[in-house]
């Protein structure tokens, strides 16, 4: 394997063999003025910037997580400085593909709200799983956003400049979480996966022990599980039914205390034990936010 480490704007642009970077903290590149390279079979590289891709026409198999990105049309991805994207090719083959990259040095956003607020993006952690798959409309307008970009920095620097090119930045990280969501309801497959997954870790985990010997589960370990970030997960779900992955869990909770209800003599003390609750009072208040009813007046209601 060959393990690549890229610290800084241009450094990225010496080892491509590309001039100079106009500006050290930010660069937009076109894949097309890279030349090919012959690559090992598998490439790790390591990014020291924010990188956003817009690759196309690519042919090796991308890798970032734990998943592996197809390229029947432009994706998007997002890297966040010091994660690790995998790249396999057939060994002695021209790495190839088109498209556009813009680097990001977080020095860049020093002293912005965007230095803060960037980490507020999912897609740029490992869970997200899933590249962004653009329609031809929503890569257009997109590239036409990065070539502002480039404008901005190229023309001449004053003391506007950093401002103007934050601005189309977050402009475009904007969009992005827009067609994300959009993605999320159209890319059904997968998020149906999503759903599927859900509802048997929930009934499992309310079958099994775990749920008295560790209490209800978190919203951590439902992401960790499904191997997503917990603001993604909550995303996808929120989208697909409205509901947020906290409320998925109470509404099996609720399903499982109302089958004990109705179908056992156990004790509201000994169910809400079974329910991973330590005081049933905390129980019994849950319950009724949900039903309306105290779990007494549910059980009543069946005799």
């Amino acid at each position: 394997m060959t393990s690549i480490r890229i610290k800084s704007v241009s450094q990225y642009h010496q080892l491509m063999g590309l001039p100079k970077p106009d500006h050290p903290l930010i660069s937009l590149i076109n894949f097309e003025d890279i030349s090919p390279i012959i690559a090992d079979e598998k490439i790790s590289i390591v990014m020291g910037c924010y990188s956003i891709a817009l690759k196309k026409n690519f042919n090796g198999i991308l890798k970032y997580g734990q998943q592996e990105y197809d390229f029947d049309g432009g994706i998007l991805t997002f890297m966040a400085p010091g994660q690790v994207m995998g790249i396999n090719v057939e060994k002695g083959v021209e790495l190839q593909h088109s498209g556009w990259l813009l680097l990001i040095h977080p020095d860049f956003l020093w002293n912005t709200t965007l230095a803060k607020n960037i980490k507020q993006y999912e897609y740029f952690g490992y869970a997200v799983n899933e590249a962004l798959f653009l329609s031809e409309r929503e890569e257009s307008l997109l590239v036409s956003i990065l070539r502002n970009i480039k404008q901005e920095y190229h023309s001449n620097i004053d003391s506007y400049s950093q401002g103007i090119i934050i601005a189309h930045i977050e402009l475009f990280l904007s969009y992005a979480e827009r067609f994300y969501n959009r993605q999320f309801i159209t890319r059904k497959a997968i998020n149906h996966q999503i759903l599927s997954r859900l509802e048997e870790i929930l009934t499992d985990y309310f079958n099994s022990d775990d749920v008295v010997n560790e209490g209800l589960p978190t919203v951590q370990y439902i992401a960790d599980t499904l191997n997503l970030s917990p603001n993604y997960l909550s995303s996808v779900l929120k989208a697909l039914t409205g509901q947020s992955t906290q409320q998925h869990i109470h509404e099996k909770l609720i399903e499982k205390a109302k089958e004990k209800l109705s179908t056992t003599s156990l004790t509201i003390s000994e169910i809400a034990f079974e329910l991973g609750f330590e005081h049933s009072q905390s129980f019994s208040k849950l319950f009724k936010t949900k039903t309306n009813l105290s779990p007494l007046e549910f059980r009543q209601s069946f005799h």
